[in-house]
């Protein structure tokens, strides 16, 4: 990893850090490659990432300041290749928890509703400017986003600009948690300890089946869920969970 993006391991916590303070941490191509190339091939020994921003700052968006005029078929690809990059953070198999302060704005929310914990601090403004820029989303908010507010929400939130605080996160869905200020980091790691702790293949499980079930129809999806039980409820985890319950113990899952 470069300078942009500092990565270092606790245990089996991934902590990658977005080291563009000057930019609020603004999401230019070279920083989205180096996640990418994170989530591409993360750390064997990792089971959880956390993502933060340095400088009281998670992602303020587009680093527009490097923006180059493309074609339709270059602006196309350059959307897809967001999209591709953010279905490998929210898809590809390991947990993901985002510690947010300060912008969390446009790319920056796209990059924080692609992971799955969310804990926001009281500076957090949730913003998507686009429509104020003569641009609209392409990095996958109008599904992750919209998915989370609905679409008459977010239409009101990108025609006027509005911006969201912590609080106000927590109760549409943008965040599941709000802490003081200073503390989302350590709340992140808190709960990136716990999900470290289950067992990999429910956690795997649930990231993987939990929101493709949320496109299936009603048959389809209870379907999937019977054999993500099926798959679960007979590996080595499932039984040494139920022998750590009956033995009221931690479970030790390899």
């Amino acid at each position: 990893m470069s300078d942009i993006l500092l990565v270092r391991m606790e245990g089996p916590i991934a902590v990658l850090t977005m080291n563009r303070p000057e930019k609020r941490n603004a999401m230019s191509d070279a920083l989205i490659r180096e996640i990418d190339a994170f989530f591409a091939k993360p750390p064997a020994e990792a089971k959880v990432a956390v993502i933060t921003g340095e400088g009281g700052h998670f992602c303020a968006g587009l680093d527009l300041s490097e923006h180059v005029e493309r074609d339709a078929e270059q602006a196309i690809h350059h959307s897809r290749w967001w999209h591709r990059i953010m279905d490998g953070i929210q898809f590809g198999g390991l947990p993901v928890v985002s510690a947010l302060s300060g912008a969390v704005i446009g790319g920056g929310l796209e990059l924080a509703t692609a992971t799955h914990v969310r804990v926001a601090e009281p500076s957090t403004i949730f913003q998507l400017p686009e429509g104020r820029r003569g641009i609209f989303v392409g990095g996958g908010a109008s599904v992750r986003v919209g998915r989370i507010l609905g679409a008459d929400r977010m239409t009101e939130m990108m025609l006027t600009g509005r911006k969201y605080g912590a609080s106000e996160g927590v109760s549409l869905g943008l965040a599941h948690y709000a802490v003081g200020e200073g503390e989302a980091f350590a709340k992140s790691m808190e709960l990136a300890k716990t999900i470290a702790s289950n067992a990999p293949l429910s956690n795997y499980m649930m990231i993987q089946a939990l929101s493709k079930i949320e496109d299936m129809g009603r048959s389809d999806g209870l379907f999937t869920e019977s054999l993500c039980v099926a798959l679960a409820q007979t590996s080595p985890d499932a039984i040494e969970g139920l022998r750590a319950f009956l033995q009221k113990r931690d479970p030790d899952f390899r």
